[in-house]
């Protein structure tokens, strides 16, 4: 028992608490199963099988699977509306009759209506406001002059005054979702206030597009600016823990998902402000250890996008060379054919990868479009660059799902995948809902799913080594052959990744011999 709360303190003291607690009773060995002849992993792979045609029973499995981590989650759209109009109207926000959006107030005017009481006031705007800020009447089936492309990527300017107000509130709210869908670690997209409000007011006329003396002259600025930003995550991470009830109950659900952050730049503003808004991404990752990666964001087949594209590539590929530290997961070959002329098509994830250095790739639903599809899936597979799958933002936005998605190309090529969720809250969606699609539309089994659980930690830009010897997921590593040993204690301690995974193990071992006492007959 000694030996099994020391490891307990291990875990539960890494990432300033935010771990959730393991049972005990797993790290004191393996359990002990009925004589069916088979072991609890083999006896849970049959339970799943017997319920591929049972959607409600399939859904319940899976919800209760654990899943590791969410590696491609934008915390700005992890809300849902409903959230966003009860802090709207604590805050005494206004709301634009016309444009569903959020205003500042005050609510002067026939077409303002405060959010204050709306539900209960006018319940009709306040649906509409809803189906305004989300794809849920598209869902629905409901009659839209938009399409999911432009419904999904018009829903956030609507909210954007309450979610640029209540960063903490979001955070609370993404920890929320994770803790209830078994999910252990977020990587959320996320600018602290300070990088968008100083990108986004600099005028510099004179811009040149020389990166390096651009990068000179911008040295002295960045230690205040770096400060700023610090300081603003400070605020929103205390507002989250304050919001979840973390400092009077520290195992209240949320309270100890493990959270850390990638930056982001915007496709679609000026260079000159991209470029300072990345300057101070790549910065941020080297001075603050809960920021580890950087992406971009915005609709990849807007014009400007599509036409700075290499020029977007490069940037990163300058920044990456003077912050070899920071990792890399490029929004990449989100596109289709016939939302951008063919030659968009052709070769995005590539440049993503060639170009920029992208560990990870985000999306990549346009591969089979791609020139040189096949060597660069080779290519991903021998590097084993993971695909970030998000399977409900794809049928949305581009119509892409069932056969015509390439998940099971990805997997058949032996590039690693990962599930994740994009935007939850205006998909009106979860992380078990992509393990579902996963299931029922792409057909994968128990342990192709449980292997996606894991590579979402094994590729998951967490610092230290992994748990085990490679993504095979058939040895632990030597320190850890056995894992209730001072030696395994010490490298838990010294890797975070690690230590993660581990809990993941354990969970698994928990869920798969619970699971078994179902009532459900195969």
């Amino acid at each position: 028992m000694p030996r099994v709360k020391s490891i307990r303190n291990v875990l539960s003291g890494l990432f300033g608490g935010l771990w959730i607690s393991a049972c005990a009773a797993s790290f004191t060995g393996e359990f002990a199963y009925s004589s069916s002849g088979k072991d609890a992993e083999q006896r849970t792979a049959d339970l799943f099988d017997s319920l591929e045609q049972r959607a409600a029973f399939l859904r319940v499995f899976l919800r209760e699977m654990p899943k590791g981590g969410d590696l491609h989650i934008h915390l700005s759209g992890t809300p849902y509306a409903e959230d966003y109009l009860d802090w709207a109207a604590d805050t005494n926000l206004c709301i634009n009759r016309q444009s569903l959006a959020l205003v500042d107030p005050p609510c002067l005017g026939p077409e303002l209506e405060p959010a204050r009481e709306l539900m209960t006031r006018d319940p009709g705007l306040y649906e509409q406001v809803i189906d305004g800020m989300s794809v849920r009447a598209l869902l629905a089936g409901k009659p839209s002059p938009e399409n999911g492309h432009a419904q999904f990527f018009g829903s956030f300017d609507r909210f954007l005054p309450i979610a640029a107000a209540e960063p903490g509130e979001s955070m609370a709210a993404s920890r929320r979702e994770a803790a209830s869908d078994h999910v252990l670690y977020q990587e959320l997209m996320y600018n602290p206030a300070t990088i968008n409000q100083y990108a986004l007011s600099l005028n510099l006329p004179t811009w040149n597009g020389d990166l390096e003396a651009a990068h000179r002259r911008f040295q002295s600025l960045l230690p205040s600016l770096i400060e700023r930003i610090r300081s603003d995550l400070d605020q929103a991470e205390a507002e989250a823990l304050k919001a979840l009830g973390c400092e009077t109950n520290p195992t209240t659900p949320g309270c100890e998902v493990a959270v850390r952050y990638n930056c982001y730049g915007l496709r679609l503003i000026p260079e000159a402000a991209l470029f300072h808004q990345l300057a101070l991404c790549f910065a941020l990752i080297e001075a603050d250890p809960r920021f580890v990666g950087v992406s971009l964001v915005q609709p990849e087949d807007h014009p400007i996008a599509v036409t700075q594209y290499d020029r977007h590539m490069h940037m990163i590929a300058f920044f990456a060379d003077h912050y070899p530290s920071a990792k890399v997961s490029l929004h990449a070959g989100e596109l289709t054919l016939g939302l951008v002329a063919a030659g968009a098509l052709r070769d995005h994830i590539e440049k993503a990868i060639h170009i920029a250095g992208s560990d990870r790739i985000g999306h990549g639903v346009d591969i089979a479009f791609e020139t040189n599809s096949r060597n660069t899936l080779a290519h991903m597979a021998a590097q084993q660059i993971a695909v970030e799958i998000n399977l409900s933002s794809n049928a949305v936005i581009l119509g892409v799902e069932a056969d015509d998605h390439p998940l099971n190309l990805y997997r058949a090529s032996g590039v690693p995948i990962v599930l994740s969720t994009d935007d939850l809250g205006v998909l009106r969606s979860d992380m078990t809902e992509q393990y579902v699609l996963a299931a029922t539309e792409h057909g994968l089994d128990y342990r192709a799913l449980k292997t996606a659980s894991r590579n979402s930690l094994y590729f998951a830009f967490l610092p230290g080594e992994s748990l085990w010897q490679d993504a095979s997921y058939s040895d632990y590593v030597a320190d850890c052959e056995a894992a209730a040993s001072p030696l395994c204690e010490s490298y838990l301690q010294a890797n975070p990744k690690a230590a993660l995974e581990l809990k993941l193990e354990r969970r698994f071992e928990v869920f798969e011999n619970d699971i078994l006492s179902w009532p459900v007959t195969p």
